[in-house]
């Protein structure tokens, strides 16, 4: 894990131990960055061709044997986490395991596969004591 973003300590206390416990849960082995929406910003430029942060962006390994990349923008997170009224910390190992699962080949882009994803999701935040984040209250 690279902590690119040292405001992401202020946020999240122990955001290494959270990363852990969401990428050991997902069965994931990937490098986590958490960055500034500045950061995501210009890599989602660069690699999506959209000019604006995104709460997690995802990276394929770049040869075969290496690892994945999850990279997660402070702003956005803080953001999403206070409009769904869940802790930072929460939302947090929702991305992790969101973008884990990426890495596992699911995807969203259809109603059925946003269904099963949002469903494996919430088997393995359960797992580790992190509410549903699909439910509304």
């Amino acid at each position: 894990m690279i902590v690119d973003a040292q405001a992401w300590r202020r946020a999240v206390r122990n955001p290494e131990a959270v990363v852990a416990r969401a990428a050991v849960a997902s069965g994931i082995g990937c490098t986590v960055v958490l960055a500034s929406d500045e950061a995501v910003k210009r890599l989602n430029a660069r690699h999506r061709g959209r000019n604006k942060p995104t709460n997690v962006l995802t990276f394929e390994p770049a040869a075969p044997g290496l690892p994945g990349e999850i990279v997660l923008a402070l702003g956005t997170v803080r953001r999403e986490a206070a409009q769904a009224g869940q802790r930072i910390a929460h939302h947090l190992a929702h991305l992790v395991v969101h973008g884990g699962l990426h890495l596992q080949g699911h995807d969203h882009q259809e109603a059925g596969a946003a269904r099963r994803m949002e469903m494996a999701e919430t088997r393995i935040l359960r797992r580790i004591g992190v509410g549903n984040p699909w439910k509304r209250t």
